[in-house]
């Protein structure tokens, strides 16, 4: 999208990756212009049937540009002016999040599975990016902390709602009053990442692959499905996984899904309709 963000998408897969290596791709203002112009473009694209979400050289992401803290010490924005927070953080401008919040949500609103690939370091609102994508492959030796207690904050990129459910209410409060660090094996232990890979980049592409062979209204509609069911409304849940059954069954590409399963052969299948 720029010189912060790549984006490349080849057979239904899209790699989003984040370039600014130099500072283990910190959030900048274009850093977070970039995650959302990416994240927005993707929303609409009927090719895209998986996402792979990364960064590129040392880090995931390092979290916020140190230039934003020194900036805070001397109580001053980018431009040298006092800044007004109530403008920058209080507005709703996308939806239900503000524009910093919707770097980490944007993940939420693309209709098809994020993936993503995280190792060095996933610090502050890196993690909360990450914490947006459905699923996170972590290293071993991943570093990863909800580290903003360290600069006197609290997590303001989603990540008090994105860890609802992830891990146990006692561990996220232990990892938002402490800021400590914790590695990509513990992150699996509490929840909060999905699988340990040794390439977490390549394993995700792997799966984006396969994920992108089935049929791409069912994987749409089980995303729909899932992030219905999380709101734990039994009724609504259960309507819900009726009507997309509904909509699935006998149409061409469930057809398509059988006769491939059948004859033992991949799959050729129709990207939806704008």
């Amino acid at each position: 999208m720029n010189d912060r963000v790549r984006l490349t998408v080849e057979n239904g897969v899209a790699d989003v990756r984040m370039i600014r290596v130099d500072k283990m791709n910190a959030l900048d203002q274009a850093m977070f212009d970039a995650l959302i112009a990416t994240g927005k473009a993707l929303i609409d694209r009927t090719d895209v049937r998986a996402v792979v979400l990364s960064g590129e050289g040392r880090a995931f992401c390092a979290g916020l540009d140190m230039g934003r803290f020194q900036n805070m010490a001397a109580g001053t924005d980018a431009g040298g002016a006092r800044p007004s927070h109530q403008q920058r953080l209080g507005p709703r401008t996308h939806g239900l999040s503000n524009a910093s919040q919707y770097a980490a949500m944007v993940w939420q609103d693309i209709p098809v599975p994020v993936i993503a690939a995280v190792h060095g370091v996933a610090f502050g609102g890196g993690l909360q990016v990450a914490l947006g994508a459905d699923m996170r492959f972590v290293t071993a030796d991943a570093r990863l902390s909800v580290l903003e207690i360290k600069w006197g904050l609290v997590p303001d990129m989603g990540g008090a709602l994105l860890l609802q459910g992830l891990a146990r209410a006692d561990v996220i409060r232990d990892l938002t009053f402490s800021g400590r660090i914790f590695s990509g094996g513990e992150a699996v232990d509490y929840g909060i990442a999905t699988r340990v890979c040794q390439n977490p980049y390549q394993d995700a592409l792997a799966y984006a692959r396969e994920v992108a062979s089935r049929n791409p209204h069912a994987i749409r509609a089980g995303k729909r499905l899932l992030k219905i069911a999380e709101q734990g409304d039994a009724a609504r849940t259960l309507q819900a996984e009726s009507d997309e059954q509904i909509a699935l069954l006998g149409s061409p590409n469930q057809v398509e899904a059988v006769k491939a399963g059948l004859e033992k052969r991949a799959g050729n299948f129709a990207d939806p309709q704008p």
